[in-house]
């Protein structure tokens, strides 16, 4: 007969896993990420196939959220360097508040034209595609639409970048 500590262990070991799984990104690298289409803050349709043969960050985020913040700065730099040699990044933001999303975007002088904004919850198309319960979350698709990294530093991206945009 099994003891009480023997199936305590067990239970939390399968929540252990199964909360892994969940929070397990949809793509794994080399895998090919499914083609998307977003309305952008400018009210222009975009699709990822738009951007084929270029490298694309998909950049999870939040107005609310401390590393986002933290993190978007040094992902403007990298993204300045690069924009001229093949390089794009696609923001979603993950919000309830669009004027904070708004001002976020200045004070942290994202300049990349490609931004959307979804549900809180995580319920977004966006957010449901890549399997994001947490942010920041970052994927670096490669120039034929396949997943090179998943959540990259930024100096991590821009040793990836210098590599692939000659």
């Amino acid at each position: 007969m099994l003891n009480k500590n023997t199936v305590l262990f067990a239970v939390l070991l399968l929540a252990f896993a199964g909360f892994y799984w969940w929070r397990m990104p949809r793509y794994g690298t080399g895998a090919q990420v499914a083609d998307f289409e977003i309305t952008t803050q400018q009210s222009k349709k975009l699709r990822l196939s738009d951007l084929k043969g270029k490298m694309v960050l998909v950049h999870f985020w939040g107005s609310w959220c401390g590393p986002c913040r933290k993190e978007n700065p040094a992902l403007a730099d990298v993204y300045n360097r690069y924009k001229d040699k093949g390089y794009e990044v696609v923001s979603v933001a993950i919000e309830r508040n669009p004027d904070g999303w708004q001002k976020a975007i200045e004070k942290d002088g994202i300049t990349w034209p490609y931004h959307v904004m979804e549900s809180g919850d995580f319920d977004g198309a966006m957010a449901r595609q890549f399997n994001v319960h947490a942010i920041p979350a970052l994927f670096l698709v490669n120039k034929n639409g396949q997943l090179m990294a998943n959540n990259p530093s930024p100096a991590v991206l821009d040793k990836m970048l210098l590599e692939q945009c000659r």
